[in-house]
């Protein structure tokens, strides 16, 4: 797991229970910072996400151009 990967899942935990905490306190302020704070960390997961596929298919190109000039030689 990354290290971005791993920062999401704390902030999106962080803002889980800034939101348990804010409703059962009544306190509407911080229900939404930790609502705020979830989807950031969501968000910081996805493109973590994004960004493993994507050097995962830069590194299979790689690959396949690798054979590709062993064949011609």
């Amino acid at each position: 797991m990354s290290d971005e990967k791993i920062k999401g899942k704390a902030e999106e935990l962080e803002g889980d229970v800034k939101q348990r905490i804010g409703g059962a306190t009544k306190n509407r302020s911080m229900e939404a910072e930790g609502a705020v704070e979830e989807g950031k960390g969501k968000l910081r997961q996805k493109i973590a996400d994004a960004k493993e596929k994507v050097k995962e298919a830069f590194e299979r190109k790689d690959e396949r151009d690798e054979r590709d000039v062993d064949r011609d030689v």
